[in-house]
C-alpha cells in the first residue's frame, strides 16, 4: 500500500513539473519543414540564453515541432543545412552554422549567409513583433504564419539561391546553397535583389521596413511553404530563359499542328465545293 501510494506522488509530481512550464509559457512556436532535405533548426535569445534546452534539433522532411516560449521573450530562429558529424564527432552545417560543434548552438550566432525570423514578444503594448531578416544573406525559404489574431503572415517564399547572382552565390557540391549579402547598413545592389524578391523582409540595417505586429499567442514557422528545393534532383527551378524556350518550343509545335487541321479542313472544303460544282455541270449537260 505504501509503495503503490509512494508510485501515485512520484508519478503526480512528474506530471506537474511537465505541465507547469506549458501553463508558464503560454506562446508557442510550431517548425514545420517542407522542405525535401533535413532542416536543422536553431534558436538563439536575444540574451544569449537558450530557448528551454531545446536550441538546435533536426527536422526531416515533413516533420514539425512545437516549442513553449517564455513570456516577454525576444531572439531569433533559423534553419541549418547540409548538417552533418565529422568522424570525430564535430557537428557543422554548411549554410546556416552556429560554430558550436554541436547540434545545440548554446548561444552561438548563425554564420552568415542565412534567412533569419525575428521575434518580439510582448515588447510593445503587450503586441507581439516578427519579422524576416535578409541582412546577413539568405539560405532558405521561410514563411511566418499567426494563429488567429487577425494577423497577417509575413516571409521570403522564394528560392533565391538559383537566382541569385554569381559572385553572391554559395556553391556546394556544384549547387547554389546561400546567396551572401554585400550591404549591411544600407541599399545596395544585393539588398535591391533580396526586396525585389521579398518585400516584406528586412534587407539592410537601417531598413525602414519594421516588424509585424500581433496579438496571437501561437505562431507556425515553415521552411520551404512552397515546397521548392535547390538539391540536387529535387524540383529544381529552371533558369526564365529555359522556360521562355520551352514554351516558345510548344507554341511552335501546336501552331504547326493548328495550321495543318486548317489546311486540311480548307482542303476537303475545296474538293467538296469541285465536287458539287462538277455535278452540277454534268447534270446540266444531261438536261440540254
Amino acid at each position: 500500500m505504501v509503495s503503490s501510494a509512494k508510485t501515485f506522488s512520484i508519478a503526480s509530481f512528474t506530471v506537474f513539473l511537465f505541465l507547469f512550464p506549458l501553463g508558464l509559457y503560454s506562446t508557442t512556436f510550431t517548425i514545420t519543414n517542407k522542405c525535401t532535405y533535413t532542416v536543422w533548426p536553431a534558436i538563439l535569445s536575444a540574451n544569449g540564453s537558450s530557448l528551454l534546452s531545446t536550441t538546435g534539433f533536426a527536422l526531416t522532411p515533413g516533420d514539425s515541432n512545437t516549442l513553449p516560449v517564455p513570456p516577454a521573450w525576444s531572439g531569433r530562429l533559423w534553419g541549418r543545412t547540409l548538417c552533418s558529424l565529422d568522424i570525430t564527432g564535430k557537428f557543422s552545417c554548411i549554410t546556416g552554422d552556429c560554430g558550436t560543434s554541436t547540434v545545440e548552438c548554446a548561444g552561438g550566432n548563425p554564420a552568415p549567409p542565412v534567412t533569419l525570423v525575428d521575434f518580439d514578444l510582448n515588447g510593445t503594448g503587450l503586441l507581439n513583433l516578427y519579422n524576416i531578416r535578409l541582412v546577413g544573406g539568405f539560405n532558405l525559404p521561410v514563411r511566418v504564419a499567426p494563429r488567429g489574431g487577425n494577423c497577417s503572415a509575413t516571409g521570403c517564399l522564394v528560392d533565391l539561391n538559383a537566382a541569385c547572382p554569381m559572385e553572391l552565390k554559395v556553391i556546394w557540391d556544384g549547387e547554389a546553397v546561400a546567396c551572401k549579402s554585400t550591404c549591411q547598413t544600407e541599399p545596395c545592389s544585393s539588398s535591391q535583389f533580396f526586396k525585389s524578391a521579398c518585400s516584406g523582409a528586412r534587407v539592410y540595417t537601417h531598413d525602414n521596413h519594421g516588424y509585424f505586429p500581433c496579438s496571437s499567442s501561437h505562431y507556425t514557422v515553415t521552411f520551404c511553404p512552397t515546397s521548392k528545393s535547390w538539391m540536387k534532383g529535387d524540383n529544381k527551378i529552371e533558369p526564365s530563359g529555359n522556360r521562355v524556350v520551352k514554351y516558345t518550343g510548344v507554341l511552335g509545335v501546336i501552331s504547326v499542328i493548328c495550321g495543318f487541321i486548317i489546311f486540311q479542313i480548307r482542303l476537303r472544303l475545296s474538293n467538296r465545293g469541285w465536287e458539287l460544282s462538277l455535278r452540277a455541270g454534268t447534270r446540266a449537260a444531261e438536261t440540254t
